[in-house]
């Protein structure tokens, strides 16, 4: 069957989510350790992530969740049309000289576009208009991402050819349920792979860096209240109000650059009633938004996800809580029902996955004929 063309499953114009999955030539294990030639190339995951680092800055793309594995990666991505549109022409053509620069410095990186060159694109409404299309474009994301790991990888092994199978695989995730299920199975693929045993040591997962970041986030508060403890006995009072002013203005004025493990990370939890209605522009540097994507704490989803583990990987220690997360019964999916769908996700879904209703809605006569739910996804959604 002849595949559909991006544009027809995914609106340049429209917010999509959208579960993208992309493998090497053969499934050969181009980005681990190859049994056949006994060299490892780990390695090539450091350098997606960095990618991913890079275009989470410039792209106008949510990055929800990751897992880089040895043949195989996968990525979740929320198209941002509204916050591409509240920027300047001049602000679209430096974020698009930053990923596909003229010139780069003796490392590789990409030097900062001058005035002649971002008034080369900015100067033209046409260049301008193509270009905050793809600072959104799904399609364009996976384009340079392939591209510079393929490049970088022959001229590695100095070698000819392709590096990755086919085009990527993508699947639209059209509400919270399938959305909260494919980010499980996402973080969870190492497990799954039997390359780890806990959340923590999946290496090159958003959940890892979430992980990190908390943990990081932790120790600093743990830190930081000792050692006001133990001098808090030795300042004056004057001293203490001036010392915390100082504090605070610091605070204040480092917080929204400083950078963490899951900076370019789309921010896990997100509250329909106060978050802000508009684009909700990063306070940062390091990503598009600040908007998350699941009604639910980090700590909630980090429980959901080790007990989803443990009753998914065969032979794993550890007994079953007692009370299954809130969250499944808040989103009318069943216990035995959410292990498979996470466990068999890429299996269930082709094109779009989703509750029935709202998969079938999208449906049209004369468009979208491939938008349709497989007969055991649409039983596992309704259950």
């Amino acid at each position: 069957m002849v595949r559909l063309a991006r544009r027809e499953t995914i609106d340049p114009n429209e917010i999509v989510v959208a579960h993208v999955c992309t493998r090497t030539v053969r499934r050969c294990f181009l980005m681990g350790q190859d049994e056949t030639s006994g060299r490892n190339f780990d390695h090539r995951k450091v350098w997606i992530e960095e990618y991913l680092k890079h275009f989470a800055r410039y792209f106008s793309i949510d990055l929800l969740g990751f897992a880089i594995l040895s043949n195989h990666a996968h990525l979740i991505l929320r198209t941002r049309p509204d916050v591409v549109a509240t920027w300047s022409n001049e602000e679209v053509a430096r974020r698009w000289m930053m990923l596909c620069p003229h010139r780069k410095n003796a490392d590789g990186s990409p030097c900062q576009p001058t005035e002649p060159e971002i008034k080369s694109i900015a100067g033209c409404p046409v260049k301008t208009k193509e270009i905050r299309e793809r600072l959104s474009s799904i399609s364009w994301w996976m384009r340079l991402l392939c591209q510079r790991v393929a490049m970088r990888a022959n001229r590695e092994e100095d070698e000819a050819g392709r590096f990755w199978q086919d085009r990527f695989h993508a699947t639209i995730l059209t509400d919270e349920a399938a959305l909260l299920a494919c980010v499980a199975y996402v973080d969870l693929n190492p497990i799954r792979a039997a390359m780890c045993e806990k959340l923590e040591d999946s290496d090159h997962t958003s959940v890892q860096r979430r992980i990190e970041a908390q943990r990081s986030e932790d120790q600093s508060s743990e830190d930081q209240s000792s050692e006001d403890q133990s001098s808090e006995d030795q300042r004056s009072e004057a001293q203490r109000s001036e010392d915390q002013s100082s504090e605070a203005q610091c605070v204040e004025e480092s917080n929204p650059d400083r950078e963490t493990a899951d900076s370019f990370l789309a921010p896990l939890s997100i509250d329909q009633q106060s978050d802000p209605v508009g684009p909700c522009v990063s306070s940062s540097a390091f990503r598009c938004s600040d908007r998350g994507f699941l009604a639910m704490s980090l700590e909630d989803y980090l429980l959901l996800l080790d007990w989803t583990a443990r009753q998914s990987v065969d032979g794993k220690r550890g007994t079953t809580p007692v009370c299954v997360p809130p969250i499944l019964q808040r989103l009318g999916i069943a216990q035995s029902s959410w292990c498979e769908l996470v466990s068999d996700f890429g299996k269930l879904f082709s094109c779009v996955a989703g509750k029935p209703t709202v998969v079938d809605s999208m449906r049209t006569p004369h468009g979208h004929r491939r938008m349709y739910l497989r007969r055991r996804a649409r039983e596992l959604m309704t259950a």
